[in-house]
């Protein structure tokens, strides 16, 4: 099977940025991976929506080891744990692009997880390059330019679906971030730092075009590949699906500081 006629064996549906609490959208990943596996949602593409600032850890990480907790409170950023793995990333609403994908397994049938992140971030290089952005895929799961890291993915298979989710930096407050992430302080000199905050190349400083020109591009080109989009939004049932785990898991202390 190539790789357009994959794509293109589902009606993909698409749900529009809807702005709301950080905690929201992870749990929104899991019930729609959970709807999507049991058949009860097509194969869709969202578009993150936010409200606030934030510190993401993946799921195998420690808040103490990755976030200087003083720092996020002081700047009202809130922390939180996604389902899949991968490093933590500070985000803030109007600087960052996330999408995220929800398939049937049958769409990576037979590919490694290497494979199945450059499959399923190809579009989005296609897109960039449209715009004249320099851009390509850097295994196993970034998407990089010419002008630095732009962003990073995180995938996970379970409940008979695969989720593949990945920000994109549109721009960055660096001096921010650097106070809120513990990336190796104690181990970087102020010249290391300086690196560290250099390797990413938000798109702001790669073009002049506005955030929502960006998204758009991407979602033509998403459209394109898999032979149109229906628009969707996210249903009160799901809604009220994600309110419930947002009580009994993302939105627990117990969740947000397990140790791995």
């Amino acid at each position: 099977m190539s790789v357009h006629s994959r794509w293109s064996a589902y009606r993909w549906h698409l749900i529009r940025p809807m702005p709301v609490a950080s905690v929201v959208n992870h749990a929104l990943d899991e019930v729609l991976l959970r709807r999507v596996g049991a058949g009860e949602r097509a194969p869709t593409l969202r578009f993150w929506g936010r409200i606030e600032p934030e510190v993401v850890i993946g799921r195998f990480q420690s808040v103490r080891n990755e976030v200087d907790e003083e720092a996020a409170r002081r700047y009202g950023i809130q922390i939180t744990r996604r389902l899949t793995g991968g490093g933590a990333m500070f985000v803030e609403p109007e600087n960052i692009i996330t999408y995220s994908i929800y398939a049937p397994q049958e769409l990576v049938a037979g590919m490694s997880f290497v494979e199945s992140y450059a499959f399923l971030d190809d579009w989005v290089i296609e897109a960039l390059r449209s715009l004249g952005i320099d851009a390509w895929y850097e295994p196993i799961n970034d998407i990089t330019s010419s002008g630095g890291k732009i962003g990073g993915a995180a995938q996970a298979r379970r409940f008979g679906a695969v989720l593949h989710h990945a920000t994109l930096s549109y721009d960055l407050n660096s001096d921010r971030m650097l106070e809120v992430l513990r990336i190796g302080k104690e181990k970087l000199s102020d010249k290391g730092i300086t690196s560290a905050a250099r390797r990413v190349g938000p798109l702001r400083q790669q073009t002049n075009l506005p955030r929502d020109v960006i998204v758009e591009r991407m979602i033509e080109t998403f459209a394109q590949r898999c032979g149109g989009l229906v628009e969707d939004e996210v249903s009160e049932e799901e809604m009220a699906e994600a309110s419930e785990l947002i009580r009994t898991k993302y939105g627990t202390r117990e969740w947000t500081y397990t140790l791995p």
